[in-house]
């Protein structure tokens, strides 16, 4: 299971109820800060999150309502909190920005007070967990280059507890190998296989986020099956040739995407302030009824049933 807080789902500038985007994802004991819009460390704390294991950032882009966050955040680490390191994964080129953001401006050359490392990233699986992975894929974005996320977790065989109290297996080591899928031999001698403990293969949660983009040919593979698609959805259909001519989605165009994809709910975000949250919903659930509009400390969880 996966779960989401947003801390701000406005586009491009602040709105009296929204703040630029963020959105942070826990899994366990991991958190990923996506994307970090200016204030975002003051969301942060407002949301009750703390900034505990906060230590890995995603970035899907460079636009700076996007990243200049960052340099607050870096600068409350400097002075009020205590972490072990920052981690940031984003392409090269908002790397670049990036670097020049945190090192120019905000440290000046002065020696963080933690390891910063950032990481390039080109498309692929580039985290890896025990139960899921993370996968960046490539969407356009004006020029920038543009990444969106895949946080899936591992397919599994469920352990049957019934067939395991039926065989007489005894609680201990004996159950956790067969869980991980290897073959056991108990006390009294005899040789269990996991096949007779475990059910059926289940895939795990898939979530997929995509931040700004003006075009949805290509995601349908990346988007297919997900459980949850978080997407943005700056302006309405009645103005796709302004969304066209700046590279963001209308309400319906993310509706359309999520219905070709066969996700299993829409969660849209990247609200622009010239529309009503009702009219974006509106006419996304005419084609997708299983939407969302984010608003700012939403929260939900990605499970499958």
């Amino acid at each position: 299971m996966f779960e989401i807080i947003f801390l701000g789902t406005s586009a491009s500038a602040p709105s009296i109820h929204r703040n630029l985007p963020a959105l942070v994802v826990k899994h366990e004991e991991y958190r990923f800060l996506i994307d970090c819009g200016e204030g975002t460390q003051r969301q942060i704390l407002q949301s009750g999150l703390g900034f505990k294991n906060l230590t890995r950032i995603l970035i899907t882009h460079a636009h700076l309502d996007h990243i200049l966050g960052l340099a607050g955040l870096l600068s409350t680490f400097m002075r009020w909190e205590t972490i072990d390191e920052m981690e940031i994964f984003a392409g090269a080129f908002s790397l670049e920005r990036i670097r020049d953001l945190l090192f120019s401006v905000v440290l000046r050359g002065a020696t963080p007070p933690m390891p910063i490392r950032l990481h390039a990233i080109s498309g692929g699986e580039f985290f890896e967990a025990q139960n899921f992975t993370i996968t960046a894929f490539p969407v356009l974005h004006r020029g920038s280059d543009s990444y969106g996320f895949i946080f899936a977790e591992k397919g599994r065989r469920p352990f049957l507890p019934e067939r395991a109290e039926a065989l007489q297996i005894p609680p201990g080591p004996w159950r956790r190998d067969l869980v991980d899928g290897k073959p056991v031999t108990l006390p009294d001698g005899r040789h269990i296989d996991p096949d007779s403990v475990l059910g059926d293969y289940k895939p795990g949660v898939r979530l997929v986020i995509i931040g700004d983009t003006g075009d949805t040919d290509g995601l349908e593979e990346a988007c297919h099956d997900a459980d949850t698609l978080i997407i943005e959805a700056t302006y309405l259909q009645s103005e796709a040739d302004m969304a066209r001519r700046f590279s963001h989605l209308t309400a319906q165009q993310a509706a359309e995407l999520a219905r070709r994809a066969g996700v299993g709910q829409l969660i849209l975000t990247h609200i622009s302030r010239r529309y009503r949250e009702k009219d974006i919903l509106k006419e996304a659930q005419a084609i997708f009824p299983e939407t969302f509009v984010a608003r700012d400390f939403d929260q939900f969880q990605v499970k499958r049933q």
